[in-house]
């Protein structure tokens, strides 16, 4: 009981120190016109590079709250109370579109994402030479990926294995995260030998020097393709609009490129 608990704070305070999943400053907390953000986790280094980059330059606080999309698509339909959505499947974002629930006309493609097998550094799983027939190797126990119920990335994992052809030989090995983050983090953490990530993840501040990826091919899983809506509850609409036209700007396509997401199409204004 106790070696269970040890380990579990041990992979709660790993969490918490490399994978922030809100973030609020005290004027945001403070002002009524803070602009609140559900963001999917692959976004969670991005994203708060981009919300510093806009409070610069604007008169706006910004809130974010990271997880899961299908998670926050859930409480969004309850009526949770965000100003914009930021989703890692563009699914998402057209569901509440159809079902009246945003802004007409705001759903914006901001990215594709990608994914990558990540192992830490002293690992001695070839992930360079074979790819995903690494995770065939005795030494990977345990697999971690995005739960693929409610994580984008975590379908886009179960694709490439099953397009590897060995999704079978290792689904016993799969632990699954509530999220992209918390994936990440089992790996991170010794929790999980290996893990299919995020690439903005595995190049952020957390990953980039405590490990190694190879990038699995796009066409090895369907595109990643992601989009953000402003809600149709929103209570900061202007605030909403603003960002969404920051992240459109050539510094903010810039952050996002700095991530390894592929950008949109046309190019940034300014």
């Amino acid at each position: 009981m106790i070696r269970t608990c040890r380990k579990f704070l041990r992979v709660f305070l790993v969490a918490m120190a490399l994978f922030p999943s809100y973030s609020s400053g005290p004027a945001a907390q403070a002002s009524g016109e803070a602009l609140t953000i559900a963001a999917a986790s692959d976004l969670s280094y991005a994203l708060q590079e981009a919300k510093a980059a806009f409070e610069k330059e604007t008169r706006w606080k910004v809130r974010l709250s990271f997880g899961s999309s299908g998670n926050f698509y859930s409480q969004i339909q309850n009526g949770a109370p965000f100003d914009l959505f930021f989703s890692a499947d563009v699914d998402y974002p057209k569901k509440l579109e159809a079902a009246g629930l945003v802004e007409p006309r705001s759903l914006y493609e901001y990215a594709v994402g990608r994914i990558v097998l990540w192992v830490p550094a002293d690992s001695r799983l070839e992930i360079e030479k074979r790819g995903l027939n690494a995770l065939l190797d005795p030494g990977a126990m345990k697999i971690a990926i995005a739960n693929p119920e409610h994580a984008p990335y975590g379908r886009a994992a179960v694709a490439a294995l099953q397009k590897a052809a060995i999704y079978d030989q290792i689904a016993g090995k799969l632990v699954l995260g509530e999220n992209i983050s918390q994936a990440a983090q089992f790996v991170v953490s010794g929790n999980a030998q290996a893990g299919i990530v995020a690439l903005s993840l595995a190049i952020s501040p957390a990953m980039r020097d405590k490990g190694r990826y190879f990038l699995i091919p796009p066409q090895d899983y369907p595109p990643i393709v992601q989009a953000a809506v402003i809600l149709k509850g929103a209570t900061n609409k202007e605030a909403a609009t603003a960002f969404l036209d920051f992240l459109k700007t050539a510094k903010g396509l810039e952050i996002m490129k700095r991530y390894g997401f592929q950008l949109p199409e046309p190019v940034a204004r300014k």
